[in-house]
């Protein structure tokens, strides 16, 4: 096979600028590269959703603002790039950074690479979900997360609370540590009222997770956000809301039996 073919994919798309920036499955073309991923990014922004990003704490200076539905149209012409994945975090976009975990195999990712991800998160969106879902995927997810709640830095120990509940969410129940769980709970218990703006609400979404995805400690968990009550986040200009832990646990046990996650991401 020539050079030029080697990097043709079978499946067959064709860009059209005059139709929504969408992709229309019609001819072979080339595997995308990071930069003509960067310009169909920048062609999907908008404004209003720009605006969205930066009241909820997105740097203004870095971000096209693209709806995440929007986005997964790149999925597909993506999947399996694991370099094209960790080139877009590098670009420090937040558009892009985003894009890349969902492109990304954690699996595939060495603990280095995840430490840096977690360090160079340049906000919430980035720290709170795209770094805990790659890391919940790896060998490494416990370790990490462990290692990540210590941290002074505030999106780095965020990242470290939400990459444990996301690891809660994904592991079968016969490899979860009850008793390394449950000091965790009394750590939440003593330490959020004390602790960071968003690592009070990564807190109270670890309680969340134990109690909605291991559910023979549902009830300590409910029993400590009872104690804990109300959490209060700085949300900046938003309408957002600390989900009260106790009534949301509650919710995920109506649902019925738990079912663990393949993957955490969305």
């Amino acid at each position: 096979m020539k050079d030029s073919q080697q990097s043709v994919l079978y499946i067959d798309y064709l860009f059209a600028e005059n139709m929504s920036n969408s992709l229309l499955f019609c001819g072979k073309i080339a595997a995308m590269t990071t930069a003509e991923v960067m310009k169909q990014l920048e062609a999907m922004g908008s404004a209003q959703t720009r605006n969205i990003f930066i009241n909820h704490g997105a740097p203004a200076d870095k971000l096209f603002g693209v709806k995440v539905g929007d986005m997964k149209s790149l999925l597909k012409p993506l999947k399996g790039k694991q370099d094209v994945a960790l080139e877009l975090y590098e670009t420090g976009n937040s558009d892009a950074m985003y894009l890349a975990a969902l492109v990304a195999d954690g699996k595939k990712m060495s603990k280095e690479q995840l430490q840096h991800w977690a360090e160079t998160a340049t906000w919430n969106m980035i720290s709170e979900y795209s770094v805990p879902w790659v890391t919940a995927e790896s060998p490494f997810a416990l370790e990490l997360g462990l290692k990540w709640i210590d941290d002074a830095r505030e999106h780095v120990a965020s990242a470290g609370w939400t990459s444990i509940c996301c690891y809660l969410s994904m592991e079968s129940d016969e490899h979860i540590d009850r008793t390394l769980m449950l000091e965790l709970l009394m750590r939440v218990e003593k330490e959020i009222p004390h602790a960071s703006n968003r690592v009070r609400y990564c807190m109270n979404t670890f309680v969340i997770g134990l109690g909605g995805y291991v559910r023979d400690l549902s009830n300590e968990a409910i029993l400590t956000a009872k104690r804990i009550g109300k959490v209060s986040v700085n949300q900046g200009n938003t309408e957002c809301k600390v989900p009260d832990a106790a009534g949301y646990i509650q919710k995920m046990i109506d649902r019925g039996p738990v079912k663990k996650k393949k993957t955490a991401k969305c």
